[in-house]
């Protein structure tokens, strides 16, 4: 009797003992599928919270930038490829299709009878800033479509995310936390990557010292978009308060028409403006292709600066950096599949890191808490 006893409490025991040590023990399926409903809690609140022509106009923006971009990416590298040698003309062909904002904002003063967003000395400055870090911005992306791959040069680009992340942090304040930090990290261990497969992606026609010195200009360019967008969500927080959408619209007319005015004074200083009627001769596929190549590579690339003005002045830096990164793999598949682009063993291992940076990036954006977020606006 006391044998049986004793059996049955240690029995006891050591069944109390397993039900505490798995009540201590984390469940992964309850924190994942409690991660999952948050998120779609989270993601009805914020879905409710706006006018469905809110979510409308942020799926066109969008899908502006993942389209135009990429295009307008491709055509650059074709107008080099094709016989184009003029950095200038492409960075100026970058900002010419200005007017097409122009056709958008026009008929929203006649029709909804909105007024022009009086200019101040802040926002003259602010213009003026922002348009001539575009031009340099344009400048230096030049360098690098004329000298590396499509596929390279976008993959290269990705590291604006990185930049946004940071220049975001110490501008706008947003907040940066583990997630975003292991994302900046993969992104450069992908960009270190690429310098190494540096053999295998080179054009014969082109140097060591020209693609490195490509290699260099896209990541400073990435640099400065990066610092691009923090100042444009800053003039849009500090300085124009998000109000309404025709003044992000008016934002962008004044930021392009200034950096057309920079790199319109660079072509006539550099005399490839007199030139571009010999160099239109020359090109491969004779005038017609030349200036089909220019005409799109400026209304695809003024297409998606609109889609990321909006984005930004609809969403977030965040949004756009993560919009913005997400169209490098879509830039990278099709140079390989309309350009030909070499796709060697290092660049798809860079590509599947970019995506795990990007994956980070998005799981730390969206993993804020509301304190957090609070905190953020409020400062």
């Amino acid at each position: 009797m006391t044998t049986f006893k004793d059996g049955d409490n240690s029995e006891s025991v050591r069944l109390l003992m397993d039900e505490t040590t798995e009540q201590q023990r984390p469940s992964a399926s309850f924190s994942y599928s409690n991660w999952v409903s948050n998120v779609k809690k989270s993601t009805k609140e914020a879905y409710e919270s706006k006018p469905h022509s809110h979510w409308i106009l942020l799926t066109l923006s969008c899908t502006s930038m993942l389209t135009a971009f990429p295009a307008s990416s491709l055509l650059s590298r074709l107008y080099f490829s094709d016989g184009g040698q003029s950095k200038w003309i492409i960075s100026w062909v970058a900002v010419a299709g200005w007017p097409i904002t122009c056709l958008i904002l026009l008929p929203l003063y006649i029709f909804r009878k909105i007024k022009p967003t009086p200019l101040n000395a802040k926002l003259v400055l602010a213009y003026t800033l922002l348009g001539f870090l575009s031009a340099a911005d344009n400048l230096m992306y030049a360098y690098a479509y004329a000298y590396l791959p499509a596929s390279t040069s976008s993959l290269l680009a990705s590291s604006s995310l990185a930049f946004s992340a940071l220049f975001g942090y110490l501008i706008v304040k947003n907040p940066m936390n583990a997630s975003v930090i292991n994302s900046i990290v993969i992104i450069t261990g992908a960009m270190a990557i690429i310098a190494l497969d540096s053999s295998s992606d080179r054009y014969d026609y082109v140097t060591n010292r020209q693609y490195f010195a490509g290699f260099f200009w896209d990541i400073m360019g990435s640099a400065l978009h990066g610092l691009i967008f923090a100042l444009s969500e800053l003039v849009f927080v500090k300085l124009l308060g998000r109000r309404f959408f025709h003044v992000a619209l008016e934002q962008q007319v004044m930021v392009s028409l200034v950096a057309f005015a920079f790199t319109t004074l660079g072509m006539v200083v550099s005399r490839d403006l007199q030139g571009m009627s010999h160099e239109a001769k020359s090109f491969e596929g004779g005038e017609s292709r030349y200036v089909q190549v220019l005409v799109w590579s400026a209304v695809t690339f003024q297409l998606g600066v609109l889609g990321a003005t909006a984005v930004l002045f609809l969403a977030s830096t965040v949004m756009a950096g993560v919009l913005n990164a997400v169209r490098v793999p879509i830039t990278s598949v099709a140079a390989v599949i309309l350009m030909h682009d070499p796709m060697s063993g290092f660049k798809i291992l860079s590509l599947v890191l970019t995506f795990w940076g990007f994956s980070s990036y998005i799981y730390g954006s969206s993993s804020r808490t509301p304190s957090t977020q609070a905190a953020s606006s409020s400062s």
